[in-house]
């Protein structure tokens, strides 16, 4: 049973920072593709950044809106991946969530799902 738990959600100002982390449960994960998205109130849940194994190496990918701002990372001997968001804007409150699959995916086809936290930019 794959297990995902997001933390690290908060309230920060307009140009400042946070930090999430998402623990995995299970299964192998250095090769689970693992993904970020978020929802905001009224929209639908979009794709943020993933960092998926090519057979060789970690690609990472991003919305266009985030690039630049934030960095998806992962640490295979904590079960981990972050994301690194600078340079917040009011645009990216949202409950973040965050994903992984068992194979090489970018914005669709996760598998297992974390329960989100929020992340509340204030301008």
């Amino acid at each position: 049973q794959v297990q995902v738990a997001e933390s690290g959600g908060g309230l920060v100002q307009a140009g400042g920072s946070l930090r999430l982390s998402c623990a995995v449960s299970g299964g192998t994960f250095s090769r689970y593709s693992m993904g970020w998205f978020r929802q905001a109130p009224g929209n639908e849940r979009e794709f943020v950044a993933a960092i998926r194994w090519s057979g060789i190496t970690y690609h990472a990918e991003y919305t266009e809106s985030v690039k630049g701002r934030f960095v998806i990372s992962r640490d295979n001997a904590k079960n981990t991946v972050y994301l690194q968001m600078n340079s917040l804007e009011p645009e990216d409150t949202a409950v973040y969530y965050c994903a992984a699959a068992a194979r090489a995916v970018v914005t669709t086809g996760y598998d297992y799902w974390g329960q989100g936290t929020q992340v509340t930019v204030s301008s």
